[in-house]
Formats: structure tokens, C-alpha cells, sequence
């Protein structure tokens, strides 16, 4: 892959390092150059699950209608700093709200420094969980989600019954089994568009996410991450110490399946896309063998869309905030229960779920991942560099 993004446009590549030092004064000029712009459609085909379509264009950088930037004035001087303080209030309280429930409280420390407050009982846990999934809504509301439309498929699982009963006979022992799969799911499976995702399913089920380990040291943002009950991984490594955050996954989805009182896992697929498409999921969420709960989330956009893909964090910020009104719409298909085929083969349960999502609400299959999102944005940063 990479060979073939230098044989495309080698000079703009070398010109990235170059760039970093003085790209803060051209990194704001929206017009292409026509090769540069030619060069964007051929990275285009290749990278499409990462690919902009908004009027806000590629990277955001794109040339704005006049109305556009009217209505971006407007946001600027009326919506911006009211949510930009709405937003701090709502994370103030709620990181305030965790500080005090764990006050006299040690947070449950597990191997490979993982550390979390999601095994909390009694009264303490109740208010975490109560206004975190409240403040999350507000959140939401702050930021222009005013409506979630949501849809909850229940038909199909009497579907999958009788499909499972014809393609295999079951003995009495299988269906003890079932019997004892019937309950709530070890873990939620939904497809990544943006960091919005974590603040929607906060709102519904609370449940606990992986994420970077440099999370949990973020001011405000890392208690809350241990409330949650994260699991912090670095997502470089290649050694011992991912092997044992996967062992922790697989554990807390066994134990949130058997316990009703446990943290569900939310697991996504490795990194963030323009919502049209899909990548492929980890195993670890499946190598408990237990059910998961699949869960699509849309953001239709008619000027700006929330996907977070060939944008900067900042700039979609900004962005974000200065719409009047965002929208998500939120699919959740019935509980999936492996059959003894996939518990025997995690990456055959992982494909298939991937592949009922996908035909659920057309999206479409791809197979790259965060190093080719990364030899894009490189790539972009240096083509527009030049223009």
C-alpha cells in the first residue's frame, strides 16, 4: 500500500516533513490546484471508507458557499460560546459528581496497570451510572443531537431460531446451553463513525469502552474513564502487553454475561470512518464465545457531517458546534447467539456479525484499517500543502 501511494504522488509525500514547521499558515487556504486535486480523486478510490463528502469537503479545507460561511458567522458570535460553556458545565459536574463517589473508594486494579471504578456497589455505582447516562443526553442536546431517532429490531430473533433449528440438529446438552445463553449479551458490537459514538451509548447502557491508555491520565476526562470501567491499551504495541488487554476483554465480557450487575463491553472495529462503510472487527470481544448486541449508528447531514474521518479533531469541533441542528439514528438488532461453529472460531463470529450489520443498514465491507487512515491523512496533508 504504501509503495503505491509513493509511486502516485512521491514529490508531495516528501514534502510533508518539510511542511509540519510553516504548514500552520497554509494549512487554512481551501483552494486545491487542479493537480492536487487529481491527485486527492486517485487516493480517493483507495482510501474511500475515509473519504469526506460534505460541503466542508476533503480534510474540512474545502471552498465554502457564501451561505455557508453566513451561517458559520452567525454559529460563531450566537451558538459557539454558549455550548462551548454548556458543554464544560455538563463535564464539570459530572467529572464532580465521579469525585465524590469515589472519595474513600479504591479503584479495583487489575494486570498491566489497569485500574477502575466500574466494580463499585451500593448507592455510589447507582449515581455514576444514573447521571452519567442523564449527563450524557444532555451532552448530546448541547452539541444539536435534540432527537435520536432509534430502531430496535425484535422480529428477527425468532428468524435466526429457526434458521439455527434447520441448518443443526441440537442434542439435549446444546440445548442446555442455549438455554443458558438466553440472558443478557457480554458485550455491545457497533460500528465507529466518531468520538459522538461513545457519548450515544453512555446515554443508553453505560457501558465500558477500550481505549488509549494515555485516556486515563486526561484531566476531568480520566476519572470518568475509570468509572466507566475502560480498558487501557497502547495501541502500538505489539508485545505481551496486548495480549493480556485482550485476556481482560475476553474476561469482562464472560463476567457481564454471567452478571447482571457488570459492565457490559463496548467494543468497536479500529478506527473511525465516514459511516458508509465498515471495517473489520477485533476478536476480542468474541473470544468469550458469548452473545453480543449489535448496534448501527447514522449521522444524516445535510451541510456537515459528524464522521469523524480525514478531519482534524479541532477543526471538527468547531464544525460541529456551529451547526444548528446534527441528527443519529441508532439500529439495534436483536441479541446474536454464536452458534457452536463460531464459539469454536472468533474470527468466523466476528465476520459474521460484521456481515448481518452491514446487510442491516447497506453498508458497505472494507478491509483496511487505521495504517492505511494514517498513509491518507499523510498523504492529504501533503498534497494540500502544496496548493
Amino acid at each position: 500500500m504504501e509503495s503505491e501511494l509513493k509511486d502516485l504522488n512521491s514529490k508531495q509525500l516528501k514534502s510533508t516533513a518539510s511542511s509540519d514547521d510553516g504548514g500552520s499558515a497554509k494549512d487554512d487556504r481551501p483552494l486545491l490546484k487542479p493537480d492536487a486535486a487529481d491527485n486527492i480523486q486517485e487516493l480517493e478510490k483507495k482510501f474511500a471508507p475515509y473519504v469526506r463528502n460534505d460541503v466542508y469537503g476533503t480534510m474540512g479545507r474545502g471552498e465554502l458557499p457564501l451561505a455557508e460561511k453566513f451561517l458559520i458567522g452567525i454559529a460563531m458570535v450566537t451558538l459557539l460560546p454558549i455550548r462551548v460553556v454548556l458543554a464544560m458545565t455538563v463535564l464539570v459536574i459530572y467529572y464532580l459528581i465521579c469525585r465524590v463517589c469515589t472519595l474513600f473508594s479504591a479503584p479495583n486494579r487489575g494486570e498491566d496497570e489497569q485500574e477502575d471504578y466500574a466494580h463499585m456497589g451500593g448507592w455510589r455505582r447507582s449515581v455514576v451510572v444514573v447521571t452519567g447516562r442523564f449527563l450524557s443526553r444532555v451532552m448530546l442536546f448541547v452539541l444539536g443531537f435534540y432527537w435520536i431517532t432509534e430502531t430496535f429490531r425484535i422480529l428477527d430473533v425468532q428468524e435466526k431460531s429457526e434458521n439455527e433449528a434447520k441448518n443443526q440438529s441440537k442434542d439435549e446438552d446444546e440445548a442446555k446451553d442455549q438455554d443458558e445463553e438466553s440472558g443478557r449479551p457480554g458485550a455491545i458490537i457497533s460500528n465507529h463513525v466518531s468520538y459522538l459514538d461513545i457519548l450515544y451509548h453512555m446515554s443508553s447502557s453505560f457501558p465500558s469502552f477500550v481505549a488509549k491508555r494515555s485516556v486515563a491520565k486526561l484531566p476531568l476526562v480520566g476519572l470518568i474513564s475509570k468509572c466507566l470501567g475502560c480498558v487501557y491499551v497502547q495501541r502500538e504495541s505489539k508485545s505481551s502487553d496486548f495480549k493480556g488487554v485482550s485476556g481482560v476483554v475476553t474476561e469482562r465480557v464472560r463476567e457481564a454475561h454471567r452478571d447482571k450487575s457488570a459492565p457490559m463491553m463496548m467494543l468497536f472495529p479500529g478506527t473511525t470512518t465516514n459511516g458508509d462503510y465498515l471495517l473489520p472487527f477485533k476478536t476480542g470481544a468474541f473470544l468469550a464465545r458469548a452473545p453480543v448486541l449489535p448496534v448501527i449508528l447514522r449521522y444524516p447531514y445535510q451541510r456537515f457531517s459528524p464522521a469523524w474521518d480525514s478531519i482534524s479533531g479541532a477543526r471538527h469541533v468547531f464544525f460541529l458546534l456551529c451547526q444548528f441542528v446534527n441528527h443519529i439514528e441508532v439500529t439495534s438488532l436483536p441479541v446474536y447467539h454464536p452458534s457452536q461453529q463460531e464459539k469454536d472460531d472468533p474470527k468466523l463470529y466476528a465476520e459474521n456479525v460484521r456481515r448481518l450489520m452491514a446487510s442491516e443498514r447497506n453498508l458497505i465491507l472494507s478491509d483496511i484499517g487505521l495504517a492505511e487512515k494514517r498513509i491518507y491523512h499523510a498523504a492529504l496533508n501533503g498534497l494540500l500543502s502544496q496548493s
